[in-house]
């Protein structure tokens, strides 16, 4: 071993080289590592569909979201009209007399999530008009966290405004904020003024109370409740929607099922075909 004040040999030296390119090499992985859990699971050139249990999932599983409350944010919980549940965390959207549930877990983030409801949201809604289920949401925000960012928590917040005005105001909203939904790398649902802007598409929600509440953020602490309430409930992605608390499959492979094919598994696990 050479003095530690005298030059390395050229074999020393080599060896000395070989070594620091390994240490990065491994450094460098050990960082593309931690960015890969941070992908998104989607449809898009940029992520991967993932499968699990016939269940799409968006980033892996959903865990508290420590950041979910901004320093400028409300801290009294305002509970919207029109929800039910402990603290209202469940939005319902059908006719009261349904026999059936079909229960909806989603983020508003979620590229999987439009996608599902690009594809069968009008499956959806027929099955809603026709009596066969009630809807529940379950939403999340727990993309926040692993993308960085309050988009998730900020929509969901202005999602109980829209909720107080109606459920079926609610509802439209809903579909208006999937069909504009941002790239799942920018955050662009974490501006007021854009979802208000957004608002603009749903007639007769954009009332003084609402722009009020959303500029306010009034409902900020629900929405924390809201998303506390999905990372206790067992889903650990987005999209998982289930009947009766039975999981459907919404993807063979990597495409969505058809309306078809999506309609027969709700009335199959209904217990109606």
């Amino acid at each position: 071993m050479a003095h530690p004040n005298q030059k390395p040999s050229r074999k020393q030296a080599q060896k000395i080289s070989a070594r620091e390119r390994i240490q990065e090499a491994q450094r460098q992985e050990k960082q593309a590592a931690k960015r890969r859990q941070r992908i998104v699971v989607g449809v898009s050139a940029a992520v991967a569909l993932a499968l699990v249990g016939g269940t799409a999932l968006a980033i892996g599983t959903a865990g508290d979201d420590k950041s979910s409350t901004a320093a400028a944010e409300p801290t009294a919980l305002v509970v919207p009209a029109n929800t039910s549940g402990a603290d209202g965390t469940v939005i319902t959207w059908g006719k009261p007399e349904a026999t059936h549930t079909l229960q909806v877990f989603e983020d508003f983030r979620c590229p999987v999530c439009k996608t599902f409801e690009a594809t069968n949201g009008e499956a959806v809604k027929k099955l809603v008009e026709d009596g066969t289920v009630k809807v529940e949401y379950h939403l999340a925000a727990f993309l926040d966290k692993n993308l960085g960012g309050k988009g998730s928590r900020t929509a969901l917040a202005a999602v109980g405004a829209a909720a107080n005005e109606g459920v079926d105001k609610f509802k439209a909203y809903h579909d208006v904020l999937y069909a504009n939904q941002p790239d799942e790398r920018e955050d662009g649902f974490g501006d007021v003024n854009h979802l208000l802007e957004l608002a603009d598409q749903v007639p007769g929600l954009k009332t003084d109370a609402f722009v009020k509440a959303v500029n306010d953020r009034t409902y900020a602490p629900w929405a924390k409740k809201v998303a506390d309430a999905f990372n206790d409930s067992g889903v650990t992605g987005t999209p998982t929607v289930k009947v009766d608390g039975k999981a459907l499959t919404l993807f063979s492979g990597n495409r969505a099922l058809t309306p078809e094919q999506f309609t027969a598994q709700v009335k199959q696990a209904a217990g109606l075909q």
